[in-house]
């Protein structure tokens, strides 16, 4: 009985599109996932990935893609923000959509294929983005992410190996008495008083008693 039972959609599949003249790139929004988890089958007209995930509902996509692509040449990049499928397309074709009959595909101009030039097509959610521009902020995100506290104290090293002696100790001072919040280069603006500690958007510094 319908009181007894609930029939769940299954959840819905988010991932995007786009293509450069000789690839078609399917970016599958799914986070953190393990290499093991994941399978991917391609076909000379057709895909199938599943993703096994911790909460229990598994990613699963199947296309029917609207022209052939070679199944030997496509690949299956695993990142820590999405899963990137790449298409290898059997003919120098600029797709007009990612599925089913496809009768406006224009041919890429002689000279072209060789620049595999990036191209914004509607999405599975119908919308142009520009993911070129996406993929390279979410490629260095996590380059940022991996390199992390490292990085900051390379930099801060860098800077601080260059400076002249007032920029040092504008630099020790507002980092001291900061709380390591706040760094500041000019000692006309720092030494005159104490700085104060700036928390990052959303949190709220506290004093504990010892």
């Amino acid at each position: 009985m319908a009181d007894e039972e609930t029939i769940k959609a299954p959840p819905k599949q988010r991932y995007d599109w786009y293509q450069t003249d000789s690839h078609v790139i399917i970016t599958l929004l799914v986070k953190n996932a393990n290499k093991e988890d994941v399978e991917v089958n391609y076909t000379d007209r057709a895909l199938s990935a599943t993703v096994k995930q911790a909460s229990g509902s598994d990613f699963s996509l199947e296309l029917d893609l609207a022209h052939n692509i070679i199944p030997a040449k496509c690949i299956t990049s695993i990142k820590k923000m999405k899963i990137e499928l790449k298409l290898s397309k059997e003919e120098g074709l600029r797709w007009n959509k990612l599925e089913g009959e496809d009768t406006l595909a224009a041919t890429v101009p002689t000279g072209d294929n060789t620049k595999d030039t990036v191209h914004n097509y509607p999405t599975s959610s119908h919308v142009t983005r520009n993911w070129d521009q996406i993929g390279k902020e979410a490629e260095q995100e996590e380059k940022d992410g991996a390199q992390g506290e490292a990085a900051l104290n390379q930099l801060f090293q860098k800077i601080y190996g260059d400076s002249t002696d007032e920029v040092k100790k504008a630099m020790n001072k507002s980092f001291t008495e900061s709380g390591g919040t706040v760094l500041s280069t000019n000692w006309n603006e720092i030494g005159a008083q104490k700085t104060e500690v700036k928390p990052p958007d959303g949190m709220e510094h506290k004093k504990w008693d010892v």
